[in-house]
């Protein structure tokens, strides 16, 4: 269904989370935005994520979906009160449709392709191929084929951490994700950055408390790596936009480095391209492997590899990661 953003004055988003996902609405809020310079664009957010849309300079209020039932009520009565001729639906589960059933407006909501998403994990039956990515599935939502030619937004206003030195050239490393099968081996990172110290480079560990043990370990086995593990994710941005090239797994941290306009080196191990959440407009190269039938074997990563042996992971080396850096993305 098409709109016409010139006839409304007020509209609601809503995406709770997670990192990425909220970072892939960002050239929707800037489409937006631009039919309609006058329109009031609200969204909602978990608490946990509203640092992403801080500065979003395309956005009226911003409100942080919180549990707490209190909490929740006063923002509930404060979207009652705003009168919004539409509400777009990007999160599609029982958390956003408690927070449209009362709001009584139009509204539209993202269709998940799960279906199709099945019968590429089960049967490897791909009708994805040709999907578009995510952001251009969620202007779809409100009938939009196209959108601008820039990329995710993010904006920082940190200062990089102080330890960061003019003279260096650092890259990044974010081990990191939140299932196994979507984490490129321990291993082979630790193995990387010693190639990278090796060529003259810096290494920059990127995390949240989930990666603090993966990335001392990976710290304790370098010489000189800047571990900069962080909840703080205005920080994290600050300190990414120093890094030359990132490498990281198909996670949300490969999302926030893309926003940055930092180029992605990315592994994708139990899930594909096509899924639609590959780097968004964002120099980068997506290192998989191609050849096993049992590829994908998720849509989302699994505690551990079905087939246990994890080549889809395991059989992208180092040598062919530190050799993507050196002829590809620094040429």
């Amino acid at each position: 269904m098409a709109f016409n953003f010139l006839e409304l004055d007020k509209i609601l988003i809503i995406r709770l989370s997670s990192l990425g996902d909220i970072l892939l609405t960002t050239p929707l809020i800037r489409t937006i935005r631009k039919k309609n310079p006058s329109i009031e664009i609200d969204f909602i957010v978990k608490e946990e994520f509203a640092d992403l849309l801080k500065y979003n300079p395309h956005l009226s209020n911003l409100y942080k979906y919180t549990n707490h039932k209190f909490e929740k009520q006063i923002i509930f009565n404060s979207l009652l009160s705003k009168n919004y001729n539409l509400v777009i639906d990007l999160q599609n589960n029982f958390r956003s449709s408690e927070i449209t059933r009362p709001l009584h407006c139009e509204f539209v909501k993202f269709k998940k392709n799960n279906f199709k998403k099945f019968l590429l994990v089960q049967f490897k039956i791909n009708q994805l191929k040709d999907a578009p990515q995510v952001p251009l599935r969620y202007a779809g939502t409100i009938g939009e084929s196209e959108l601008d030619d820039e990329g995710l937004e993010f904006i920082t206003n940190n200062l990089p951490d102080s330890r960061f030195e003019k003279n260096k050239t650092y890259i990044g490393i974010c081990p990191g994700a939140k299932h196994f099968t979507k984490r490129w081996p321990l291993e082979n990172f630790i193995s990387l950055g010693k190639k990278l110290e090796s060529a003259g480079y810096t290494v920059v560990l990127f995390g949240g408390l989930q990666e603090i043990q993966i990335c001392n370990e990976i710290e304790n086995n370098l010489e000189n790596a800047l571990n900069l593990c962080s909840t703080n994710l205005l920080q994290v941005g600050a300190d990414m936009k120093m890094c030359k090239v990132i490498y990281t797994n198909d996670s949300g941290l490969m999302h926030l480095a893309a926003a940055l306009n930092v180029p992605v080196i990315a592994f994708f191990g139990s899930t594909v391209k096509e899924f639609g959440f590959f780097p968004y407009k964002v120099k980068n190269i997506v290192l998989e492997n191609n050849k096993l039938s049992c590829r994908p074997c998720t849509h989302i990563g699994r505690k551990s590899c079905p087939k246990i042996h994890f080549d889809c992971m395991r059989k992208i080396n180092a040598e062919l990661a530190f050799q993507s850096l050196k002829n590809q993305m620094l040429t």
